[in-house]
């Protein structure tokens, strides 16, 4: 399976704090267990780990340390970073639907 979509939108909803790899991990395996499709939580948990040290290696990478013991997050400073989150901004709201009003005339 393919978790890193997963993983960076958790790191956009975690904010400029970030999450420990072990929370990350929790939330990659919940969102990708079902029923129908068992996942082993430390295949995930290893693959989430191996994706974080690989991609905040470089300082331009979208992913960074946080200040904190095994806390990631999204390095806001990267021109990739930038365009993530414009284009989760430029993404339309639902509109809600108004309840039609009954125009029709009454017989009484």
């Amino acid at each position: 399976m393919n978790y890193d979509k997963e993983i960076i939108r958790i790191l956009t909803e975690a904010g400029d704090r970030g999450l420990q790899v072990q929370k990350i991990a929790r939330h990659v395996f919940n969102s990708s267990n079902s029923f129908f499709c068992e996942v082993n939580f430390d295949d995930v948990y290893r693959y989430v780990q191996q994706f974080l040290k690989r991609n905040s290696k470089n300082p331009d990478s979208i992913i960074e340390k946080a200040d904190a013991w095994g806390c990631y997050h999204l390095n806001f400073l990267s021109q990739e970073t930038q365009q993530l989150m414009l284009q989760f901004r430029d993404e339309p709201e639902e509109e809600i639907e108004k309840p039609q009003e009954d125009l029709s005339l009454s017989l009484f």
